[in-house]
């Protein structure tokens, strides 16, 4: 049994009725279409499934990017009515730090806002602003609209949750007086020239060339990692998991936790200070 290209059009339709964002959908997509690529004409079993798996391993993805494919194909093997495939995740121990090539520091954040205030990049500085002064997702920047900035909180539904963001007032200020500045009277506020919702992709490529001027390095900056750095700046301020969850529209503390994870240097740092070196 292969998967045909109708069969990963029929999931893409069921993710979407389920309330997943475009940017899941997509990659939903890309990993079925691997693995159904790599499948080729090979008969689908709880073995071949098993294989493509090691597959990956012999292909040096890191652990984490697998299980994420895993992850997207065990969902369509559910759709197909073929769980009996599904594939186990590899196991991995849980990191107590996260990676400093991609630990983003306020001081970088700060030359980031400098640096597009600089070149004229209006729109970038203050949608990264947005999303670094509430947490949001990406994918829910659509829901920042002038009313939102008038009320002063946003109310988010994605997966079939809705939850309420609340907006700084500075932010609201900055929010609507943008908005006056590019005569958008209702509705999002971050669109392109023509007038259409800008998307993450355009997000991530303005960012991605902001880069260089700014002397950060490219590996630290992406949309999801100003919403790593909310997070510490917010957990430090309450000292509250379960409330940072909520704000982050979290289902499992877990997920959060590793929002939290402190870089490599600051661990080493905890280290020293045990003093169990004489």
């Amino acid at each position: 049994m292969s998967i045909h290209r109708g069969e990963l059009k029929a999931f893409a339709s069921c993710l979407q009725q389920e309330g997943h964002s475009s940017g899941t959908i997509d990659k939903y997509l890309h990993d079925g279409s691997e693995f159904a690529a790599w499948m080729g004409d090979r008969r689908l079993n709880k073995e071949t499934a098993a294989a493509w798996r090691d597959h990956l391993v012999k292909e040096n993805y890191a652990p984490a990017t697998i299980n994420s494919m895993l992850s997207a194909v065990n969902r369509l093997l559910k759709f197909l009515g073929r769980e009996d495939c599904k594939i186990k995740f590899l196991r991995i121990q849980r990191k107590t730090f996260r990676d400093q090539s991609r630990e983003l520091t306020r001081n970088e954040y700060q030359r980031l806002l400098d640096t597009a205030a600089a070149e004229g990049q209006e729109r970038l500085g203050l949608l990264m602003e947005t999303i670094c002064s509430t947490g949001i997702r990406v994918s829910e920047v659509q829901y920042i609209t002038v009313e939102a900035a008038r009320a002063g909180r946003a109310e988010i539904s994605l997966k079939g949750k809705i939850r309420t963001i609340l907006l700084p007032a500075k932010l609201c200020r900055k929010l609507l007086k943008y908005a006056k500045k590019h005569k958008t009277a209702s509705g999002e506020i971050f669109l392109t020239r023509n007038g259409k919702p800008i998307s993450r992709r355009q997000i991530w490529r303005e960012m991605k060339s902001l880069c260089q001027k700014a002397g950060v390095e490219s590996s630290k900056v992406f949309p999801h990692n100003l919403r790593h750095l909310f997070a510490a700046v917010f957990y430090k301020a309450c000292r509250d998991i379960v409330k940072l969850a909520d704000v982050l529209g979290h289902s499992s503390i877990n997920t959060t936790r590793i929002y939290l994870m402190t870089s490599g240097a600051e661990h080493a740092k905890q280290l020293e200070r045990l003093g169990l070196v004489t």
